[in-house]
């Protein structure tokens, strides 16, 4: 008997050493309960942001959640958590529906709003940003460059809804030891900076030495001041590969450069490696869309705006690429294959001026796999190997045996069905995110009948251009349908910037939340006892 008492005691112990802990934030001037490095970690004990960041795995481990309270937490924080347990995690996240802001406009000799240096962490749920004044011009006296998440070290982290933007400096740098990283259903726009006349900061700048494959899936990257999402490498003199092993899925790419007056590349996979070591290979690119502003319905194609690039130096042509199912607009370069080794194109949907190639191509093009593709560009020799010959597609087929079963069309056919890509978030229940493509820039219809919704549930429609705005609110039908207006002027410029336009009638990315009415009504009781304690303390 007291042998089995024993054993159960000793289960008891395990389970209590091993069960979930939750901890707390606040930031510093909350005026009720302000964090502080002294706290306990506990909701009337909280602590500040980076004592949080830096707690050691004997305090917070495997499935453990740091709670970050609503509110403006000022600084910039180093995260070094680290989670020991195989496949499991510590998660840091906003709280419940917590508006949760990191804003790195302050004064300090860190450069990024929010470096991880950690293993197996989620980051969820909150923004990471500048706020206030300060200057987007590199050759200021009084400029500061600042990214926004830079991801420097350790394996197996993700981050998971987060919105970065209008940092003066990169969006994302995710680094080549860190490998194992997801990225899932962020926001990336509005980062970057002018630096004699030119736009410097990608939205993401992404490299991996890893065997582990790097995710980015259904993010929307936009209006950043260089290109969208770099795979890339510059170093001319690499010894080593590391730009490698990612599948991109069912992400947005649109507008990048816009803030700077001048369009780059939404996507480049590539390296600049000139010894041929550091190539970048093992990469899919699925179900993704690419877009820069044109004006399809009047068969628009003139002037530079390359969505997607492939290649960059003969010497490190691309290998083992698979694009696929994809939609890429741009203008007249808008799909540049440079340099390529071994590529599969396949059952991808493409309007530009002319499919662009560098001459190196022709030492390879035997190793492509291209078929059931669309080309609409702007005549039918609409191949070009610069410095060598323009195609049509016949022979283009009969030259080189690529594109069975694929078309070519003038610009001037271009169609497409409009509801473009319909995709739920992984993370956020019942939210959507909704890319249309109607040519004429009228309201589109959208079909949510094989989503699993019910008639009657409430929805509210945010563009991702004005998302501090409600686009539109309503109650969904019993035919599921929902209207989504495209002609919006409506738009949130990078802070302290003159020159980033709204994207054309013709494109909208939107994300659509729904909610049952008896969560809607709990809500709003919510806010009405908010209202009348509030009034109760002001003595009324």
């Amino acid at each position: 008997m007291i042998q089995r008492l024993l054993y159960i005691l000793l289960f008891l112990v395990g389970l209590s050493l091993n069960a979930q802990q939750e901890f707390h934030v606040f930031p510093k001037d909350h005026k009720e309960t302000p964090g502080t490095a002294d706290g306990t970690g506990t909701i009337d004990d909280p602590w500040d942001l980076q004592t949080a960041l830096k707690q050691k795995p004997k305090n917070v481990n495997a499935d453990d959640i740091i709670w970050l309270h609503e509110g403006i937490y000022n600084g910039k924080f180093v995260s070094t958590l680290r989670c020991l347990e195989p496949n499991k995690y510590i998660t840091v996240s906003a709280y419940k529906d917590d508006k949760v802001v990191l804003n790195g406009n302050v004064s300090s000799n860190k450069r990024h709003v929010l470096e991880v240096r950690g293993q197996q962490v989620i980051y969820k749920n909150f923004d990471i940003t500048c706020l206030g004044d300060f200057s987007r011009n590199g050759e200021d006296p009084d400029f500061v460059r600042i990214n926004g998440l830079e991801h420097s070290i350790g394996e197996d982290c993700q981050f998971i809804n987060l919105k970065i933007y209008n940092n003066p400096g990169l969006g994302v740098g995710s680094w080549k030891h860190t490998g194992g990283t997801i990225f899932n259903g962020c926001l990336i726009y509005n980062n970057g900076y002018m630096y004699r006349g030119k736009g410097v900061g990608e939205g993401v700048y992404t490299q991996n030495n890893s065997e582990k494959t790097r995710v980015f899936e259904n993010c929307i990257i936009f209006n950043n001041y260089y290109k969208g999402i770099e795979v890339w490498s510059a170093n001319k003199r690499a010894k080593v590969e590391y730009v490698k092993n990612y599948q991109l899925r069912s992400n947005v790419f649109f507008n990048n450069g816009s803030p700077a007056g001048r369009t780059k590349d939404n996507l480049i996979v590539a390296s600049g490696d000139r010894n041929g070591i550091n190539i970048a290979k093992n990469i899919k690119v699925l179900n993704n869309i690419l877009y820069h502003n044109t004006n399809v319905a009047n068969a628009q194609v003139a002037g530079d705006g390359a969505s997607l690039t492939l290649g960059f130096h003969k010497n490190a042509p691309i290998e083992n690429v698979t694009v696929k199912n994809n939609i890429i607009i741009g203008r007249n370069n808008g799909l540049r294959i440079l340099h390529a080794k071994s590529l599969t194109f396949e059952n991808n949907k493409v309007y530009c001026g002319y499919v662009h190639m560098q001459p190196s191509v022709l030492e390879h093009i035997s190793k492509w796999k291209l078929k059931k593709n669309t080309y609409y560009t702007k005549n039918n020799t609409g191949f070009r190997i610069l410095k060598h010959e323009d195609y049509d597609l016949k022979t283009w087929q009969s030259n080189f045996g690529l594109d069975g079963n694929s078309k070519s069309k003038n610009i001037e056919q271009f169609d497409m069905k409009t509801v473009t890509s319909l995709v739920r978030f992984k993370h956020r229940e019942n939210a959507f995110k909704v890319v249309v493509l109607e040519k004429e820039g009228k309201s589109v219809l959208v079909d949510f009948s094989k989503t699993g919704l019910a008639a009657g549930m409430v929805y509210t429609i945010y563009d991702v251009e004005n998302l501090s705005s409600v686009l539109s609110t309503g109650t969904l039908s019993e035919d599921l349908k929902v209207t989504l207006p495209m002609s919006q002027t409506a738009f949130e410029k990078p802070l302290h910037n003159a020159k980033a336009n709204k994207t054309l009638s013709n494109f909208g990315v939107f994300i659509v939340e729904f909610e049952t009415q008896e969560i809607v009504e709990a809500s709003t009781r919510k806010k009405d006892n908010a209202f009348k304690r509030f009034f109760k303390w002001l003595g009324f």
